[in-house]
């Protein structure tokens, strides 16, 4: 089995050391922000740091670089307070990855890719077209990681859509059945199935001798 010391993680060479730590932490949704300026520009781009916050309310947070460069997701969300959420497919996850290349902020990730911009009721940000879960999120407060300068950003959902046959009884989405793509490392693209949902787990009783 290879060894990595922190000492020897720091002296990796650059690219190595993000693959490799990147990589650690295991598979990562996969999804689209979809964003638009104050001014009208829309943008896209790819994130594997959406994660659930509380159901109650509903709360889900992403991590942004720190702004030491421009981050136009990041920006038109602080300046809109409005994003939307979508997850990759199998069937986008090529034209997903290159919105993770560093456009102006005058140039749509919609114009240079297959994606497709969609608006819904009264949300101002665009959705991805046919995407099979869209989220309608809303800016709720943000915090600097003081260990690296990254940024937490919470928000909250205002809205859900889901194809029909992805939702159970219980109030499962089922992702499976939609070929949704989840992320190892920084480019590392799989198509997760379902294995098995297992009951809410109790405590086991000790048997008596």
């Amino acid at each position: 089995m290879a060894y990595f010391s922190r000492q020897d993680i720091d002296n990796l060479e650059h690219l190595f050391k993000i693959n490799l730590i990147n990589s650690c932490s295991g598979f990562k949704s996969a999804n689209l922000i979809g964003t638009k300026s104050a001014d009208g520009q829309e943008n896209v781009a790819v994130f594997s740091s959406v994660t659930h916050v509380g159901s109650n309310p509903p709360l889900l947070g992403f991590f942004c670089r720190p702004t030491t460069v421009t981050r136009n997701t990041y920006d038109n969300i602080k300046t809109t307070g409005k994003y939307t959420i979508n997850p990759i497919q199998l069937n986008n996850f090529e034209d997903a990855h290159h919105t993770s290349a560093k456009y102006d902020s005058t140039i749509s990730e919609f114009d240079v890719t297959n994606l497709q911009a969609e608006y819904k009721d009264d949300c101002p940000a665009p959705f991805v077209k046919n995407s099979p879960l869209q989220l309608d999120m809303s800016f709720v407060e943000d915090y600097i990681i003081k260990a690296n300068n990254t940024i937490l950003v919470i928000g909250k959902i205002n809205g859900v859509y889901i194809k029909d046959n992805l939702l159970e009884d219980d109030g499962f989405v089922n992702l499976s059945k939609a070929n949704i793509a989840a992320i190892n490392g920084l480019d590392g693209y799989a198509i997760p199935k379902l294995e098995k949902r297992l009951e809410y787990q109790r405590p086991k009783k000790k048997e008596k001798l």
